[in-house]
């Protein structure tokens, strides 16, 4: 048989397709794709996580992929008006939780968008107590409320900020019913508004992070800023996952100690309430699937090979990549336990 030259190249260009079959797919993705996420800060968490995986799969899929931190709001309008798959969003469980809550602009993701795979947990949500505090343990806090003592909590309401502080009273309910009354919100901003109010004693607790406020922790005692973790909301399961050396002078085995089941908050009488913070894809509902397989077919060869892992755990996350269809199933059954304890707080049941 004779070989000419345009059969050579024919021949060559489908082994080609055939060792990179994502190349392939990325052909009917668009060259440059938007990433929208539900932060305005470039520093924050979600931009960090979102670069990194951006990155990754610009890589992957031969394609331009920009992070734009626009907030959630527009990002959700942003994501709203596209169908035809140029922009992209990536967030966290803020996403329902808003929704859950109330707040304007979070419509019910699961409903009006097409949630797409996890990618990463940032197991870093954390309360935490001036350091001269009376409060030890959270113990201490819920025995304070039992007897009538009031104690602020600062958070930023409406998401991943006030979770913690719905299922600090439900637990204060559970404990001595009544006493969740004593269990008060100062409603704040950002993270610094939230130290702020701990450092001009008009909060007793904020909700905080392992990365925000861990450099607090370290601060000399006497230190008018100097912090103390009581609570880490991150599975036992996820925390084990982090570096045995943990962040800055707090190893994985002190993160441990704040979480549960060494630092208790029930959230019946026979489960404690743990919360960690999922990144996932959304993409508009009208999207063509087969732009969304791609992305996830091209997410799931990325972890397989194990790179990316090594980045996130550098940037202190925990490589949490689900499919499609099992990120589905699982963030579907997480906001129904968390709309549980948020509906139980606000009926006073």
């Amino acid at each position: 048989m004779k070989f000419t030259r345009r059969t050579l190249l024919a021949a060559a260009s489908a082994a080609a397709m055939l060792a990179a079959p994502l190349a392939a797919e990325a052909q009917n993705l668009p060259r440059n794709m938007r990433m929208v996420i539900g932060s305005k800060s470039t520093g924050g968490d979600t931009y960090q996580n979102s670069a990194i995986v951006a990155e990754a799969l610009s890589e992957k899929l031969g394609i331009n992929i920009k992070v734009d931190a626009v907030g959630a709001s527009e990002a959700f309008k942003a994501l709203g008006r596209d169908k035809r798959g140029t922009t992209i969003m990536i967030f966290h469980d803020q996403s329902y939780l808003g929704n859950l809550y109330g707040v304007s602009g979070y419509d019910d993701p699961f409903a009006n968008y097409a949630v797409g795979p996890t990618v990463a947990i940032n197991p870093g949500n954390a309360y935490l107590v001036p350091a001269d505090s009376p409060y030890q343990t959270m113990e201490d806090i819920l025995a304070a409320a039992e007897a009538g003592t009031r104690v602020r909590v600062a958070i930023q309401p409406g998401g991943v900020s006030e979770i913690g502080f719905s299922a600090l009273k439900n637990a204060a309910k559970l404990r001595a019913p009544g006493s969740e009354e004593n269990i008060v919100a100062v409603n704040t901003g950002s993270q610094s508004d939230k130290n702020q109010a701990m450092w001009d004693d008009l909060a007793d607790v904020i909700n905080g992070s392992i990365q925000a406020n861990e450099q607090f922790t370290q601060l000399d005692p006497s230190d008018e800023k100097a912090m103390r973790f009581v609570w880490i909301t991150a599975r036992p399961g996820t925390l084990e996952q982090a570096p045995e050396a943990g962040m800055g002078g707090t190893t994985r085995d002190d993160m441990l100690s704040y979480a549960s089941p060494e630092t208790s908050v029930p959230v019946s009488d026979s489960e404690d309430f743990t919360f960690d913070k999922e990144f996932f894809f959304l993409f508009n509902k009208d999207m063509d699937p087969e732009v969304i397989d791609a992305i996830d077919g091209a997410l799931a060869e990325i972890f397989e090979e194990g790179q990316i892992q090594e980045r996130q755990k550098a940037a202190f996350f925990i490589p949490n990549y689900l499919s499609t269809e099992d990120a589905r199933a699982h963030l579907t059954q997480k906001r129904d336990t968390y709309k549980t304890v948020i509906e139980d707080i606000a009926s006073g049941s």
